[in-house]
């Protein structure tokens, strides 16, 4: 099938690229001209595992790029919307670039003869697409939805850093369709995939992806208070959620305690079901417990090292770790970023050392000191701070030996102590 996506961002280059894989003619749009010629030259906007690889293979082969909607939409069945949904000052979805891609959606659609299907795969909340979009293309292009063109919400359940090969192994597909011919047209795209598709309403759709992260972010919240609590008790919290996972009820994804979670999806979205859930009126007090819970988890790293240390200022204390999560260079809502801050407010002499994020990091802190290997962050370090589970960490030992103080804070559980050859202080976050 000829497939046009607008948008090359995180969800936009992975879903181009996997559906060009599965033998479908992809176009890309995107109002930068540095991704357009990025993308045709096979390169990747963003590093994503596997992502550059395809792009290669197929470049200006089964995809090309473009910022021509016109061109886009005249030599297409099928345009997914995959820009960006940032979260407003309250929390809310800021729906301004989906509003300009589904207005030059239209207008582009209003010259064009033939039967036409538009399909969201931004998150956006429960009822954007029928009430939002659809007006909107349905206004631009001076056409109507299920007669002369289609609507549908496709969720991604992708994780950063494993997209790709979540895309091309999906667990479920859910196509929220307005009628039946659009269902059929998306759900063949995924024809090749070992995967049945679920057809749904628009609006389950939207549901659907935001209660699946939502309740993902409450393991993890779960898990941490619990962690927090077992803390005190000398309780090694790991150990109670190994036993509590084997119920299959419950299983073990999810339920590792630590610095919290970050990212471009969790934080976002938890914020935005509970923004949707106060516009109708109810006060989601669980999910609002979920959010607060992570923003708190970061600061008792710092009440750790405190307690540690008799004062901050001064003192070179090295971060390893300011990618969100490991295998990814994304920093959004990474819990390094307000550990940092508060050591900054103290005083402290910050060091940092990431594989992946530290040029994205330096447009947040330019002024701290970045080191390129995990030895040279450490050498003469007061402390250290494990941030981000990357599993180069796991195995760091004699590293340690050139810190002047070697003081490590795990926020990860990464290090046990116990197999070093180097003898430290260690603390563990919530064990």
């Amino acid at each position: 099938m000829r497939v046009s996506v607008i948008g090359t961002g995180y969800v936009g280059s992975v879903t181009a690229a996997c559906f060009a894989e599965l033998g479908h003619e992809v176009i890309c749009v995107d109002v930068d001209e540095k991704k357009v010629s990025m993308i045709n030259a096979g390169k990747a906007p963003i590093w994503e595992e596997g992502l550059e690889e395809l792009l290669k293979k197929h470049a200006e082969k089964r995809i090309i790029a473009t910022s021509d909607y016109d061109y886009a939409v005249q030599k297409s069945d099928i345009s997914f919307i995959c820009v960006g949904t940032p979260s407003d000052e309250k929390g809310n979805i800021d729906l301004s670039i989906v509003e300009s891609a589904a207005v030059s959606l239209g207008e582009a659609m209003s010259k064009k003869d033939h039967y036409h299907v538009v399909v969201v795969k931004s998150t956006v909340v429960p009822q954007t697409t029928e009430k939002f979009v659809l007006p909107l293309l349905e206004s631009y292009s001076g056409k109507k939805a299920s007669k002369d063109f289609g609507v549908a919400m496709n969720p991604e359940f992708l994780r950063e850093g494993k997209a790709v090969y979540d895309f091309m192994h999906p667990d479920k597909i859910v196509v929220g369709a307005i009628d039946e011919r659009t269902f059929f047209m998306v759900s063949e795209l995924y024809r090749r995939l070992n995967c049945n598709v679920t057809h749904t309403k628009p609006t389950t759709a939207e549901m659907i992806k935001y209660t699946n992260n939502a309740l993902l972010s409450t393991k993890i919240s779960f898990a941490n208070e619990i962690g927090n609590i077992c803390k005190k008790m000398g309780v090694d919290t790991y150990e109670v959620m190994e036993e509590v996972g084997k119920d299959y009820r419950i299983s073990p994804h999810f339920l590792n305690c630590g610095a919290g979670f970050g990212g471009s999806c969790f934080p976002k979205d938890v914020r935005a079901i509970i923004g949707k859930a106060e516009e109708l009126g109810y006060k989601p007090k669980l999910l609002r417990s979920v959010i607060e819970v992570n923003e708190e988890q970061p600061m008792y790293i710092i009440r750790l090292l405190s307690k540690k240390m008799d004062r901050l200022k001064g003192k070179r204390i090295t971060v390893l770790g300011l990618a969100f999560k490991n295998d990814t260079d994304d920093i959004r809502e990474s819990r390094s970023i307000p550990v940092i801050s508060e050591l900054l407010r103290q005083e402290a002499d910050v060091v940092a050392y990431d594989p992946m994020a530290m040029e994205h990091m330096k447009k947040v802190f330019p002024d701290i000191t970045y080191c390129n290997s995990v030895s040279k962050a450490l050498k003469d370090a007061d402390a250290c701070l494990i941030m981000t589970e990357w599993d180069q960490f796991r195995s760091l030992d004699k590293e340690f030996a050139e810190m002047k103080r070697p003081l490590i804070i795990d926020g990860r559980h990464l290090i046990n102590p116990k197999e070093l050859s180097v003898k430290i202080e260690y603390e563990g976050l919530c064990w």
